[in-house]
C-alpha cells in the first residue's frame, strides 16, 4: 500500500538545511587556526624598561625574563628563585634551541640581579642575550 504525502509535508521536508557539513568546516577552521596561531610568550609582570635610542625589535626572543624592581625575577609568569634561573633557562633553550634570551629589567631593579640573571644564561649555554628597553 502507498503512502500518500501531502503538499506541505514534502516541501517541510526539502525546505529544512543539513548544516552538519558547515559545522564540520567550521570546527577544522577553528582547529586549523589554533594549531597555527604564534603564542605571545611573557615574562608574568610588568616592568618599567629604560630608554634607550638606539633600541631595536628582537624577532625571536623566546626566553623572556623578567626583574622587577623589587629584584624579583620571573621567567613564564613565575616568580623563579635566582639559583634555579640557570635551569629553567637550559629547559627553555632545549625546547627552542635557536630563541634567545630577552631580559627585561626595570629601571630600579639592581645591576646585580642583572648580570647574575645575564651569567646563568650564559652558563645554561645561550650566548645570545639581549637586555630589553623602550624606544
Amino acid at each position: 500500500m502507498r503512502q500518500m504525502f501531502s503538499d506541505q509535508e514534502v516541501q517541510q521536508e526539502e525546505s529544512e538545511i543539513n548544516i552538519t557539513p558547515m559545522l564540520d568546516v567550521v570546527f577544522i577552521m577553528l582547529i586549523f587556526f589554533i594549531v597555527t596561531a604564534s603564542f605571545v610568550k611573557e615574562a608574568g609582570i610588568d616592568v618599567n624598561r629604560p630608554d634607550a635610542q638606539t633600541a631595536q625589535k628582537k624577532e625571536k626572543a623566546n626566553i623572556l625574563i623578567a626583574i622587577s624592581a623589587n629584584n624579583e625575577i620571573w621567567i613564564d609568569r613565575r616568580q623563579v628563585d635566582p639559583r634555579a634561573v640557570r635551569a629553567n633557562i637550559e629547559r627553555l633553550h632545549a625546547e627552542n634551541p635557536q630563541g634567545t634570551v630577552v631580559i627585561q629589567a626595570d629601571k630600579e631593579a639592581k645591576t646585580e640581579t642583572l648580570i647574575q640573571v645575564m651569567d646563568s644564561a650564559r652558563q645554561a649555554g645561550v650566548y645570545d642575550v639581549a637586555i630589553a628597553a623602550q624606544e
